[in-house]
């Protein structure tokens, strides 16, 4: 089992590791420990480096079970390795999923509707809602909400639950579908403290603040009562 370290922490940007096993036809290499996060839930992998001495491999991807993919000969079995992120792609996609969940808590909280879909990019994102009526007036007013709860400076907290005890949150899964698979013992949940609280896989900011603001930059009706918000960041 690889100890997945940006689940606690999503500030550490190096980490020492070894390598555990290979997967040859992937080109990838399994680690003890790790802060690349693989992606999910709307958020891209992690990309950066592995260091070995003084050879350098690039870390293009990051697949499902932790397999990090670079290019190379593979480093061998029980070789010591230091992991480097690209920090400045990683934070930005940090700020970026904060963001998505200031923009998801205010829209339940105020308008009581659920998350069809999302994706995200560095500092870019797109969110779908079941609304039954999208206009200009009503995107400005979510925008306005959205940047004032930035601006409250929402502590994020990160805890990992015991199933059961997880469950017991009302509202704990936001998106239209239970994404989450069958049988696993713990529930990783994220908290914008007085804001929104949900079961959540990725990487965030420490607090709102670090968001920066959020426009909206467009919105679109996807059928029916599907309808998706645009949003950027500020750089």
């Amino acid at each position: 089992m690889t100890e997945l370290i940006y689940q606690k922490d999503s500030y550490v940007r190096e980490f020492d590791a070894v390598v555990t096993g290979h997967v040859a036809e992937q080109s990838a290499v399994l680690l003890d420990q790790t802060a690349f996060y693989p992606g999910g839930g709307g958020q891209p992998n992690d990309v950066g480096q592995l260091l070995v001495g003084d050879r350098v491999y690039q870390v293009s991807a990051v697949a499902r079970g932790n397999l990090h993919i670079i290019h190379g000969e593979l480093p061998p079995i029980g070789t010591k390795i230091k992991g480097v992120l690209d920090w400045d792609r990683r934070y930005k996609l940090m700020r970026t999923h904060t963001a998505m969940h200031v923009l998801c808590g205010v829209v339940w909280r105020d308008y009581g509707a659920s998350v069809t879909g999302g994706n995200m990019e560095p500092l870019s994102g797109r969110m779908d809602f079941e609304f039954e009526r999208m206009q200009k007036e009503l995107v400005s007013e979510i925008e306005s909400r959205i940047n004032a709860e930035v601006v409250a400076a929402h502590d994020v907290r990160v805890r990992i639950l015991p199933r059961e005890e997880a469950f017991q949150i009302p509202d704990l899964i936001r998106t239209k579908i239970n994404l989450l698979p069958e049988g696993i013992p713990e529930v990783r949940t994220v908290e914008l403290v007085g804001l929104d609280l949900q079961a959540d896989g990725g990487t965030h900011v420490a607090n709102t603040r670090e968001v920066g603001r959020i426009r909206i930059t467009d919105y679109k009706s996807k059928g029916g009562i599907n309808k998706r918000i645009y949003v950027e960041l500020d750089a």
